[in-house]
This record gives C-alpha cells, structure tokens and sequence, in this order.
C-alpha cells in the first residue's frame, strides 16, 4: 500500500478529487496518509478533516533557512512514512534536498500543456490569462514528475483541452480542472501505486 503525502495551498480541489479517487475506487494500492499545507488557511485542510485524514502545517516562514526548512519537511515526511508525494496547488518551491530523497516520488499537475506555459511564475490564473492572450486554441493539464527545475520534470500524462469563443481565465481554469486536472492526477497515482510507471532516460513509460 503506497502511502501519499498531499502537499497543498489553497482550496485543494485537486486533493478532493484524489480523496474521490480513492473512494471510488479508481485508485488502488494507494491512501493518503497525510495532507502537509504551506499555511493555516488553506480550505484543504477543512477537507483533510472532513475525510479523516491527518493533517500538518510546514510554513517556510517558520525556518531560518532553507536547510532547516529542508530538514523540517523531510521529518514531516518520514513522520508519515511518505511513498510518494503529491503537490496539489503547492505554492511552495520544494527545496532540492527533498527531491534528492525522493527521486521520481513527487508529482505535480500544471494547468498547461508543457512545455507551454511553464516556468518561473506560471501557476494560477497567470496560465490561463496568458493562454487567451496568446489566441490559444487549445489548452490542457500535464501532471510530471518534480526534479529540481521548474516544471522541467518527466511528463507521466497530459490531456488537450478546447479554448472557447468568450473563455475568461476563471472559465478557462475551471475546466481545465475538471476536464483535465481531476482526471489525470488520480490515473497517475493509480498508475504509480501499481507500478505501472517507469522513467528511462528521462522519459515515462506507461504499462498498462
């Protein structure tokens, strides 16, 4: 039973559409453990409570350094005997430390289809905003794995999804998320929890 760490932000959609998932059935061999949030006011955790799951606040701003920042969240992490790390609208740049004790076990979805419209400062709104400023006609979600770029990991599943007449951002993000976001994260937790999900030379190969 692979045991999942939800790194979270914000509302934590994503995480409820992972609870769901599990639920439902469509993730197997996998449970989140523990939901890890960068601040006290994340909604997510309201969610963690109302799905019985444990619960944890790692605020950067409470550490010296990123060293002991670094040190901070790993315990956290081994504290919930982490498999595997998921970062759902973590705002939180993780620091390298922990990607090097948990190689291909973090993933993340953006909200784009990489290598467009990734990077330093592309997360939330800012995405879709300049995805209609670029006349996109498509759009879409990627979820990859975290190395120690920014969004430059290896791509595990990605989803197109149409850009339409009249689209403001909000709309844009909204379907994205649900046409893309909350399907492809539980396929690739699913997919990882039953070892189906190998990387060679960078890329991510699928058996299913």
């Amino acid at each position: 039973m692979l045991n999942v760490s939800v790194l979270v932000s914000g509302g934590g959609t994503n995480l409820q559409a992972l609870i769901d998932a599990v639920s439902a059935g469509k993730i197997t061999n996998a449970r989140i453990g523990a939901v890890i949030s960068s601040t006290p006011e994340a909604y997510a955790l309201k969610r963690a409570e109302n799905a019985g799951i444990s619960s944890e606040i790692v605020r950067r701003k409470d550490y010296d350094s990123s060293e002991a920042f670094s040190a901070g969240l790993l315990s956290v992490l081994k504290k919930h005997d982490t498999d595997l790390i998921v970062l759902a609208g973590y705002l939180t740049v993780i620091p390298a430390e922990v990607v090097k004790a948990y190689p291909n076990r973090i993933v993340n979805v953006h909200p784009s289809l990489i290598p467009a419209f990734c990077g330093k400062g592309y997360y939330g709104l800012r995405v879709h905003e300049e995805v209609l400023a670029r006349g996109c006609k498509v759009t879409g979600a990627t979820v990859h794995f975290v190395d120690e770029g920014t969004d430059t990991g290896p791509i595990i599943l990605q989803k197109a999804v149409e850009v339409e007449s009249g689209d403001s951002a909000k709309d844009l993000q909204q379907r994205v998320m649900e046409e893309a976001e909350w399907k492809l994260l539980p396929r690739a937790v699913d997919l990882i929890a039953n070892d189906k999900i190998s990387v060679e030379e960078g890329q991510v190969l699928i058996k299913e």
